[in-house]
């Protein structure tokens, strides 16, 4: 069952793909949006309380999540890391004394990595007791501490994650005019996927634009 609304942050899956589907090439390179599609995603940052983010996508990129052409705006850096992982070299470490950061654990993280990332002042959230990060446990949790709105700038794990939860209200996808192929590639969404075509997440069009040579669609999620 979808988390009630008003239990959870308003969350907007945002990505950049290709033709084919591919948030990365099979070697990790997800640079695919224009300069004009990169402002976009700096103003949507700046409408929001957090940024989320994977493990996959912090290993990959070291991301720094932060907010380009917009003053004064801090949103919360939000980690799901099942078993603390984060590195302590990551900029999200390096700066969490700076920039609001939070790691979500399961009760299976080890307590001395859990202590070692609250001593550089990231804020750790223990979310399940299974193997995996409960996402609807910590959306909870950061509507609690007045987390409102969150941008998702999952990889293909995470994003069915939220969207197979009832978790995502709206997606935006900047599709980029290339073609990468590739089975290894990471794709928007991964995990299990549904059986049956009928099962799927069904999505109502709202609107589309043109950033540069992006095309950019914007979509409800019928929860």
């Amino acid at each position: 069952m979808p988390a009630r609304r008003n239990s959870r942050p308003y969350v907007t899956l945002n990505a950049a793909m290709s033709l084919d589907g591919k948030i990365a090439t099979y070697n990790g390179d997800s640079r695919m949006s224009s300069p004009a599609d990169l402002r976009r995603v700096h103003r949507l940052r700046a409408s929001v309380d957090g940024i989320m983010v994977g493990m996959r996508t912090l290993l990959r990129e070291d991301p720094k999540l932060t907010v380009k052409f917009a003053r004064g705006r801090k949103p919360h850096r939000i980690i799901v890391d099942s078993n603390a992982q984060t590195p302590l070299t990551s900029y999200v470490v390096r700066t969490a004394e700076e920039i609001p950061t939070i790691v979500a654990v399961t009760s299976r993280a080890p307590k001395n990595r859990i202590e070692t990332l609250e001593r550089r002042g990231v804020e750790v959230f223990v979310c399940g007791k299974g193997p995996l990060v409960s996402v609807k446990i910590l959306l909870q949790t950061l509507r609690k501490i007045g987390i409102r709105k969150i941008l998702l700038e999952g990889g293909g794990a995470l994003n069915w994650s939220m969207l197979s939860g009832g978790l995502v209200d709206e997606v935006s996808v900047a599709i980029t005019p290339r073609i990468l192929g590739g089975e290894k590639a990471v794709s928007l969404v991964e995990g299990k996927g549904v059986a049956l075509v009928k099962d799927a997440v069904k999505l109502t069009l709202l609107r589309t634009s043109k950033y540069g040579p992006d095309l950019v669609v914007h979509y409800k999620v019928q929860n």
